[in-house]
């Protein structure tokens, strides 16, 4: 079954990458080169504004139906790709990719917490974090090999051959657990134990009764029965869809295909604003909401969906910004600044497996200050790097901050889902996963307005004229050193690394937030649902 997730896994995290070097054959093929930023966009929108919408039909429905009908989808999406015939229709199938990939990320991390115990569960998404790192370092190289020397179309059907093993794993081996209901929980910190009488747990509520807006698991035949009068929230979902649409494009094309300061920002901004409060009405008469309040009211669930949001928020400094460093200011070819990226893929794995060992002696919420904490630390540790200075530097800060968010993330992740009997995990699984990834691009929009601002005012006076102004046309200026002059090129080299060395200040922020999230609004130890009550 494990293999079965991770090839479900495979095909949301290898298509996130594998397109990126063929970019160039694409737009040689089709065109549109105004508009093949949409390529990622479009999928990164899909992606984001269907995780809550999956969440919830996977608690209603179950696991598996939603997990087959998302692979399903991105295979189509998939095929329609390689059918492409123009920059537009391409943008489109990727779209649909997209709807089927929400429900792959959410859903998978869903079925591992409801398969295994949670002793099992870090070595169980470490092994699903290894397949995001091994795709990260796998993906462009692929893409590439695939484009230069096949066709770029075989980027999207080489998904269809380990979609259809995975579809076929899932389908014969997939038995979701029964659910029972749960009759006490437990407070995580140095172990399980029984919450004491008369006291209340961090959520408010007092042990033995229902949590306000919670629904007690039924037995799995009275589960089937009830899901057939269950009634899809689709008005809460259409208004979960167009306000993340609106939401997101504004920051994914803000500062990019027009002016933050413009009337299109201000439209699509205004535009989602309103939607949210709409859809904020539409929610709280629904009787079954695609985002219930408690996923809000919670201050287990709260504290960890805004922690990873500022996660997501931070994740851009090494994402985004780092290759460009690596090549623009190290001088490094793609493949190179690729390897200074993939040091914090492998640590990452390596300390999730093994924050169990942490997190069962300290609990949840100390392990993810302790990560947090660390990750911070490093994160300040980039701007002192000497100019220009050596790979193996960025590297070991790599390194070193892969093992620290390892800590971080997973044992929240775990953790919230602990606290959630069957019937709401998914959806408690889904708010973290969409907070992070509405994180990534608000991080995205900030520190790519920070870069671009730093980049103006030290190309301001430049030594030489014709310099360019902003990040993406240094670095483009970077690739022909040999029409620069030795003073405009270290010119050039040093203003990208004042650029790159305030987005990791602007990151380090970000955890410091993370942090005092985690300190103010967690509770010191989550209320656990003992693990022989529940699947």
């Amino acid at each position: 079954m494990v293999a079965a997730l991770m090839l479900g896994m495979a095909l949301a995290a290898l298509d996130g990458t594998i397109v990126s070097t063929a970019v160039p054959q694409i737009v040689g093929d089709l065109g549109g080169f105004a508009v093949f930023s949409w390529l990622f966009s479009g999928y990164l929108l899909a992606v984001t504004v269907t995780l809550p919408v999956y969440g919830k039909l996977s608690d209603t429905f179950g696991r598996k139906p939603v997990l087959i009908a998302g692979i399903v989808v991105f295979l189509v999406g998939s095929l329609l790709c390689a059918t492409a015939w123009s920059m537009a229709s391409l943008i489109a199938f990727r779209v649909v990719q997209g709807l089927g990939g929400g429900a792959l990320q959410g859903t998978v991390q869903t079925i591992a917490a409801d398969l295994y115990p949670l002793k099992e569960r870090p070595r169980i998404q470490a092994k699903l974090s290894t397949v995001w790192a091994t795709s990260s370092v796998a993906g462009p190289a692929l893409g590439g090999l695939l484009a230069g020397y096949a066709d770029w179309r075989w980027i999207f059907l080489v998904n269809l051959p380990v979609g259809v093993v995975a579809l076929w794993l899932i389908v014969k081996y997939l038995r979701e657990p029964g659910r029972t209901t749960p009759s006490r929980t437990t407070t995580q910190g140095t172990g399980l134990s029984r919450t004491a009488p008369g006291r209340t747990t961090p959520d408010g509520t007092r042990p033995g009764r229902r949590a306000p807006g919670r629904t007690t698991p039924a037995s799995p035949g009275a589960r089937t029965a009830s899901a057939l009068r269950h009634r899809v929230d689709w008005a809460g979902a259409l208004g979960v869809f167009a306000t993340g649409a609106l939401l997101l494009t504004a920051l994914v094309q803000g500062g990019v295909a027009w002016p933050w300061l413009s009337a299109p920002s201000f439209a699509f901004l205004g535009g989602s604003a309103v939607l949210a409060a709409v859809t904020v009405v539409i929610e709280r008469r629904a009787a079954e909401p695609i985002i219930p309040g408690w996923v809000w009211r919670r201050r287990t669930i709260a504290a960890v969906n805004l922690a990873l949001g500022a996660l997501g928020l931070l994740m851009v400094a090494p994402t985004v910004f780092l290759p460009t460093y690596a090549q623009s200011v190290l001088g490094l070819g793609p493949i190179a600044a690729g390897f200074v990226l993939s040091a914090m893929t492998l640590s990452w794995p390596v300390s999730a497996a093994l924050s169990n060992h942490v997190y069962n002696r300290v609990g949840f919420r100390q392990t993810a200050v302790i990560g947090i904490f660390l990750a911070m630390l490093i994160l300040l540790a980039f701007p002192l790097l000497p100019f220009p200075g050596q790979a193996w530097q960025p590297a070991l800060i790599m390194l070193l901050l892969g093992g620290a968010l390892g800590l971080f993330q997973l044992p929240l992740i775990i953790g919230v889902q602990a606290t959630v009997g069957w019937s709401e995990r998914g959806t408690a699984t889904a708010s973290i996963l969409f907070c992070r990834q509405v994180g990534q691009s608000v991080g995205a929009a900030v520190f790519g307005a920070v870069a671009n601002g730093v980049l103006a005012s030290r190309l301001a006076d430049p030594p030489s004229p014709g310099l360019p102004r902003d990040l993406d046309s240094v670095s483009t200026a970077l690739e022909n050193p040999a029409a620069l002059t030795a003073e405009a090129l270290e010119y050039l080299r040093r203003a990208v690394d004042a650029a790159v060395d305030r987005v990791y200040l602007g990151a380090a922020v970000a955890a410091a937030l993370a942090l005092l999230v985690l300190l103010v609004l967690a509770p010191k130890r989550f209320p656990v649902i003992a693990e022989k009550d529940t699947d």
